[in-house]
């Protein structure tokens, strides 16, 4: 299976559920078979600091049979590349092939805070980690050594190693400003979007700096872009919205976004959506979210707009990601808005 080609052939969808216990894996299972039966590319699971990405991919891979499993995004810097490849090596052979592997950093401080590790040079650091698992993607061809800035290792395989079922491994790198959108270029068959893009952005930054970093590392090829959409579907269009703006000021207030609300002219607006965060003001930052960021940002709508909107958004991406909004809601709540997204999905593009 081409999994980097298969990606662009339809939607993704992020599954979130509530749930504890062997409940939440088994709500997670019943999504996926649900998105895999209403013709979804590919479902998306998340980290944080509470779960891994890993544990509830191999979930989804054991409930379903052709669906892409990617992870969007799993914190390279929070594990070792030996553990790291370990992890994906077991993934390709439970999936039968089908995974992605999403990476990313996150901020420098939860690299140092949630990670332990230095968030110096965060690029740099996920270029190199990438040339590892490159290098332990092969190891079923003999011993694997490194010495680099970041990591070290060298291991002398004892025991055989049988060849992965994807060769390569689609690795895709997350990044947001140019320097980490360059590292994608430089070593990653895709960048993993972020929600806070708009489609002058990717023409404007994204692709120029994949292009840059592709010919900075003598690759001739052409990096894909993976868009995530905030899809906040419900009858009353104005709740909706509402959500959708919500959802947008909470990452609205992180500088990492300064080069992307400056590109718009929304400077402004991000300084008044920041002064409602420090306010803890949740009104005043979904008040202060204008009507051309929603549209840019994010879908909200009525059930029977979401097949004409995630195909118009999806225009910029490689492949598009539909997620449901991530702040404001309830874990049932935020499980109930993902089923959602499957039983009024859009028709795959042609």
């Amino acid at each position: 299976m081409d999994t980097t080609s298969t990606l662009g052939a339809g939607y993704g969808l992020t599954v979130f559920t509530a749930g504890h216990g062997p409940e939440r894996f088994q709500r997670a299972a019943e999504i996926a078979r649900s998105a895999e039966e209403a013709g979804f590319a590919a479902v998306w699971v998340s980290e944080l600091y509470n779960r891994s990405a890993t544990v509830p991919m191999a979930a989804l891979a054991t409930a379903t049979e052709r669906i892409l499993i990617g992870s969007n995004i799993a914190y390279g810097a929070a594990r070792s590349p030996m553990i790291l490849a370990a992890e994906a090596r077991d993934l390709d052979e439970l999936s039968g092939g089908r995974i992605v592997l999403g990476l990313g950093n996150g901020t420098p401080g939860m690299m140092q805070n949630w990670m332990g590790v230095d968030g110096s040079a965060p690029a740099v650091r996920m270029e190199e980690l990438v040339e590892v698992l490159r290098k332990l993607w092969r190891l079923h061809e003999g011993p694997v050594s490194h010495e680099g800035r970041f990591y070290s290792l060298a291991i002398n395989p004892t025991i055989p190693t049988a060849r992965p079922i994807q060769d390569p491994l689609p690795i895709w790198t997350a990044g947001v400003n140019p320097r980490m959108v360059r590292a994608a270029g430089r070593v990653a068959d895709g960048l993993v979007g972020h929600p806070m893009m708009t489609a002058a952005y990717v023409e404007e930054v994204l692709r120029p700096e994949l292009a840059r970093g592709a010919a900075e590392a003598g690759r001739d090829v052409t990096v894909a872009v993976s868009g995530t959409r905030i899809c906040a579907v419900d009858e009353d269009e104005e709740a909706a919205r509402r959500r959708a703006a919500f959802a947008i000021a909470q990452y609205a207030a992180a500088r990492v976004y300064d080069r992307l609300f400056a590109l718009h002219g929304w400077s402004d607006t991000q300084g008044r959506i920041r002064a409602a965060v420090k306010a803890q003001d949740p009104q005043a930052m979904t008040a202060a979210v204008t009507d051309e960021m929603v549209d840019a940002m994010a879908i909200a709508c009525r059930p029977a707009d979401l097949p004409r909107l995630v195909a118009r958004h999806a225009e910029p991406f490689d492949h598009l990601n539909l997620t449901a909004p991530p702040w404001g809601l309830e874990p049932d709540e935020i499980e109930a808005a993902t089923r959602r997204l499957v039983h009024v999905r859009a028709p795959a593009p042609a």
